[in-house]
C-alpha cells in the first residue's frame, strides 16, 4: 500500500529540485574570438587580428568567471580555425543568453581610429556592408561553403537577407548591449565612438539570442594597433567589455546576492542624430514626454527599435500616423497610437500588423510608467 505521506514528501522534493535548478541557472555568455589558425584576419604593422581577439576573449572570460552566476562558453580557446556556422552552433547548443564576437578593425586609411559595435540587420551604408563583406569572406576558407551557405554570395553581403527574415527578434536587446560596450570604450578608454551599427554578418545571423560583433579598434592605425597588441591595452579593453556584459545582465536579469559588482558608473553619451534638424527633434521629444504624463492606463503598439533617429512621419512608417518614440541607451523605440481602451488597442495592433509590422506588440503605461499588459487589463 502506498503511503500518502511518502508521496507528498517525494512530490515536495521533486518541486525543490525543479525550482532549485531554475533559480540556480547561470547567465551564459558565449565569447567568440574572431578568426584563427590559417585565417589571420587583418594584419598591419606586425599586429595580427586573430591573436589579439583571442587574447582579449581570454581576459574577458577571466573577469566574468569570477562571478559565480556567470558561465562562459568559448567558440575557441586556442589558435584553431572554427567555421562561422559552427561558432553559431556552439552558442545555440549551449543556449547562451548573449553572443559576443570580438574583432579588430582595419582600413587602408591608416589614420582611421575608434571602436564600433555591430548588431545584425539590414544596412545600405557602404562602410557597414564592407565591414560585413570582410568578416563574412572567411567562409571561402571553409570546406563546402557553397553548400553550407547556399544562397550567400561572399562578394555581396546583402545576399544574407535571402536566408533570413528582415525582422530582428533580438534587435532591442542587442542594441542595448552594443550601446553599453560603446559607452565603456568611450568613457573608460577615451576611444573615438564610431557608434552602434547594423550590418548582415553571417556569424550574427545564425545565432539565436541577443548578439553583437565588436570591432575594438583599428590595428591599421599604428597607435591604436600598438595599444591593442599590448598587455595593458588588452586588459583595459577586456575590462570595458566585461563591465558592459555585467551591466547588461544587471539590467535584464538582475543581480544575485552573492555576485561581485564589476560594472562602473559611467556618463551616458547620447550622440545627436545627423539626419534630424535640432528644432524638429526637440519638438518630437516634447511630444513624447507629454504622452508620458498622461494619467491612468494607456495602451500603445510598439512597432520597432533602432539605433538611429527616424522622423516620426507617416512616410517613414508605412503610412501609419500618430507615431511617438522614446530614447534611452542609444536606442529609439517607436510606438503607434494611444488609447485607454484595450479593445481599441487590439484594433491598432491589427492595423500595424496589416501594414507589415508582423512582430509588433502591445505595451501599456500607468500614470506614465511602463507596466505589463496583464496589469493594465486588470
Amino acid at each position: 500500500m502506498i503511503n500518502p505521506n511518502s508521496v507528498k514528501k517525494s512530490f515536495i522534493f521533486f518541486l525543490i529540485i525543479c525550482f532549485g535548478s531554475v533559480y540556480s541557472q547561470k547567465f551564459k555568455v558565449a565569447l567568440d574570438a574572431g578568426h584563427g589558425a590559417h585565417d589571420f584576419g587583418a594584419v598591419y604593422h606586425g599586429h595580427i587580428e586573430k591573436n589579439i581577439a583571442l587574447a582579449v576573449v581570454l581576459k574577458v572570460a577571466k573577469i566574468l568567471e569570477k562571478n559565480p552566476n556567470i558561465e562562459v562558453i568559448y567558440t575557441r580557446k586556442t589558435d584553431v580555425f572554427i567555421e562561422l556556422q559552427e561558432r553559431a552552433n556552439i552558442a545555440n547548443k549551449a543556449d547562451a543568453n548573449i553572443f559576443v564576437s570580438i574583432h579588430c578593425n582595419a582600413n587602408k586609411n591608416t589614420a582611421a581610429d575608434g571602436s564600433e559595435t555591430y548588431v545584425m540587420g539590414l544596412s545600405k551604408n557602404a562602410s557597414n556592408l564592407e565591414a560585413a563583406r570582410k568578416e563574412n569572406s572567411v567562409i571561402t576558407l571553409e570546406k563546402d561553403y557553397k553548400q553550407n551557405y547556399q544562397g550567400y554570395n561572399p562578394n555581396n553581403p546583402e545576399s544574407v537577407l535571402i536566408m533570413t527574415s528582415l525582422q530582428e527578434e533580438y534587435l532591442e536587446n542587442s542594441i542595448s548591449l552594443a550601446g553599453k560596450v560603446q559607452d565603456n570604450f568611450t568613457n573608460s578608454l577615451g576611444q573615438k565612438n564610431r557608434g552602434v551599427k547594423q550590418a548582415p554578418f553571417l556569424v550574427l545571423h545564425r545565432t539565436y539570442m541577443p548578439r553583437v560583433l565588436i570591432e575594438m579598434g583599428f590595428i591599421s592605425n599604428k597607435e591604436e594597433g600598438a595599444r591593442l597588441d599590448s598587455e595593458e591595452g588588452q586588459l583595459e579593453t577586456a575590462q570595458a567589455i566585461a563591465e558592459a556584459i555585467v551591466g547588461y545582465k544587471k539590467e535584464f536579469f538582475g543581480v544575485g546576492n552573492d555576485e561581485p559588482t564589476v560594472d562602473k558608473p559611467s556618463k551616458r553619451i547620447i550622440q545627436k542624430p545627423t539626419v534630424e534638424k535640432p528644432d524638429t527633434l526637440k519638438k518630437e521629444t516634447t511630444k513624447v514626454e507629454t504622452n508620458k504624463l498622461v494619467n491612468g492606463i494607456i495602451f500603445k503598439v510598439q512597432l520597432s527599435a533602432s539605433s538611429k533617429m527616424i522622423e516620426p512621419t507617416p512616410s517613414n512608417f508605412k503610412g501609419l500616423r500618430n507615431i511617438s518614440y522614446v530614447s534611452s541607451n542609444n536606442l529609439y523605440k517607436y510606438m503607434y497610437g494611444e488609447t485607454s481602451s484595450y479593445e481599441e488597442a487590439k484594433k491598432l495592433l491589427q492595423e500595424a500588423k496589416a501594414k507589415g509590422y508582423e512582430t509588433s506588440y502591445l505595451i501599456a503605461f500607468k500614470d506614465g510608467k511602463s507596466i505589463s499588459i496583464q496589469e493594465a487589463i486588470k
